[in-house]
């Protein structure tokens, strides 16, 4: 059985930091290939081949983040050079400044528009009190796309044309939900979830049973912290020819990088 695995680097970046921490020692820098084909062949025994391995991530801003971006790219550079990926697909990296309502939010989370009162009141020209005017702010709008849209399209392809048997997708990206439906339809598809434990069932994670064909069953490692130490942890691979990467990978730093 060929199996492929598709990680969408920052959903696994941030699920994994609200499970082990922002200051955890060591995970950040995982080996991604020798992680996913443990949790795999757990599952599918008769795996022969684990490959490709795709990496969806987009580009830190430099100007954004100097540190980050240094430390992004050292990682990008140890996963290259240490063979932990096949391929890493970028999406891009979006800095931007954008004109919002101002909002307080209700027990729900959702948005509720401020509007004037006492001491702050907002008049037209002749004087007359406007209650529904709204404020509008100016914020700074900083985030990654495209890596979801890679994911599906890396999975569909290999699905479509015959190059994988199965395949682990890494993410709990609801967005994926109709390309994994899509997939299952022609091979067993397992995804790992890299959030909290607990989570209700969404789009993405709804159907994933066990079958005779060797699906993977829901909640793979869904609860799991990404650092616990069990059956499936990968022994650390070696980088060889970049120092610098192989210092990361071999003896984390607390100064771990985003994935």
């Amino acid at each position: 059985m060929r199996v492929g695995i598709y990680i969408d680097g920052f959903n696994l970046y941030y699920g994994g930091t609200a499970l082990a921490g922002v200051g955890a020692r060591g995970w950040k820098w995982l080996d991604l290939r020798g992680c996913f084909e443990a949790v795999a062949r757990a599952r599918w025994p008769d795996v022969s081949e684990v490959r490709p391995v795709v990496y969806c991530t987009a580009r830190i801003s430099s100007r954004v983040d100097q540190d980050g971006y240094k430390r992004q790219e050292t990682y990008l550079r140890a996963l290259r050079r240490s063979g932990s990926v096949d391929h890493i697909e970028y999406g891009k990296f979006y800095d931007e400044v954008k004109t919002r309502p101002l909002a307080t939010r209700d027990r729900k989370g959702r948005p509720i528009l401020v509007r004037p009162q006492i001491p702050l009141l907002i008049q037209d020209g002749a004087g007359a009190h406007i209650d529904d005017a709204t404020f509008m702010v100016s914020v700074a709008d900083r985030e990654e796309k495209g890596s979801d849209v890679n994911v599906a399209c890396h999975l569909l392809l290999g699905t479509l044309e015959q190059r994988i048997d199965a395949a682990v997708v890494v993410s709990n990206d609801s967005d994926l939900a109709l390309a994994v439906a899509h997939a299952r339809m022609r091979i067993p598809v397992g995804v790992v979830n890299p959030g909290r434990s607990g989570q209700p069932d969404t789009p993405l994670h709804r159907g994933v049973t066990s079958s005779s064909s060797g699906g993977m069953r829901r909640r793979p490692v869904g609860g799991e912290p990404l650092g616990r130490r069990d059956e499936h942890e990968p022994t650390p691979r070696p980088v060889r020819g970049d120092p610098q990467a192989a210092n990361l990978v071999n003896a984390p730093t607390p100064s771990d990088g985003p994935v």
